[in-house]
């Protein structure tokens, strides 16, 4: 399973020593297991290869790479493979926590607060700001942006709506809710939609299939000229239902199935975001010229490989 499981206990050694620091590894650990352990043992910490703001971006990589996490997570599990995975490809890598709410107490370890359940709209402004913070910090122009769940589908709304296009190269989403979700049907039930959002917070009732929010977003094209989408999602995704609600229609738009890369790769909702596979297409996303073939290997649910 691609040194996932070695990965993991290396890494559980590591955190459980202190000694994991908040840099790039030479060891990725491919494993929302460990995720979880790292995140509950070193909350509200920036993932590894994160927010060196000294860092100068390269010429193979002129563009820092900002990190959005979805909702009820934070950049502490969500980030834990992509972002020392990225550093040690020479990217500069910058994440943030966003959408946080007092009064909501259901979410993923890696934060006292939990993220990404405040209304949409609110935390693309939240992305707005950090982003002209990276880029004065590095001197780039442009950023690329990587998101999972709602950090993939929220930035098309800094980009439509805050000016944020002419900010950005490349928006790569892991599993986004480009069209919300009927959480496999019971959205569509009477009291459910109101029911999730007084538990899990607005940004659910923005992400319910049919929104006012994401009929404004898609409203007259679902993309914005000058950026490049790339859309990875996976038919195991229980989350975003159906898993075809994540893909865009548009210019300069590339969707990719897991399963047409890899029939082994099981990957869910959560486990896209430490799934060897999808992270070998983001880096191919964001460096199209020297692109590697995705291996194949079986997958596990919450977990990837």
């Amino acid at each position: 399973m691609r040194r996932s499981w070695t990965a993991l206990v290396t890494a559980a050694v590591l955190v459980a020593c202190g000694t994991y620091a908040a840099r790039a590894s030479a060891e990725v650990a491919y494993s929302g297991t460990a995720a979880l352990l790292n995140a509950t043992l070193r909350p509200d910490t920036a993932p590894a290869g994160a927010n060196d703001w000294s860092c100068t971006p390269s010429a193979a990589h002129p563009r820092p790479v900002v990190l959005v996490h979805g909702t009820v997570e934070n950049m502490t599990y969500n980030w834990f493979s992509l972002s020392p995975l990225l550093a040690d490809e020479g990217y500069c890598v910058f994440a943030f926590n966003y959408g946080q709410l007092d009064g909501i107490h259901v979410g993923l370890p890696g934060s006292a607060r939990t993220g990404g359940v405040a209304p949409v709209a609110d935390s693309a402004g939240e992305l707005d700001r950090f982003v002209d913070r990276v880029r004065a910090a590095t001197g780039s122009a442009k950023v690329d942006i990587v998101g999972h769940s709602q950090g993939g589908m929220m930035p098309r709304y800094y980009l439509r709506f805050l000016g944020g296009a002419p900010k950005v190269g490349r928006l790569v989403a892991l599993a986004p809710s480009n069209h919300g979700t009927t959480v496999n049907g019971l959205a569509l039930l009477p009291g459910v939609p109101q029911l999730l959002t007084a538990g899990l917070g607005p940004s659910v009732r923005d992400q319910i299939a049919g929104s006012a929010f994401l009929k404004r977003l898609n409203a007259g094209g679902e993309t914005v000229p000058g950026v490049r989408y790339t859309v990875i999602e996976s038919v195991e995704d229980e989350v975003v239902t159906p898993y075809t609600s994540a893909f865009l229609t548009g210019h300069d738009v590339t969707n990719i199935l897991l399963q047409d890369q890899c029939g082994a790769d099981v990957s869910d909702h959560l486990a896209i975001s430490f799934d060897a596979i999808a992270l070998r297409d983001v880096l191919n996303a964001l460096d199209p010229a020297h692109a590697v073939t995705p291996g194949c290997h079986p997958t596990l649910p919450i977990n990837g490989g």
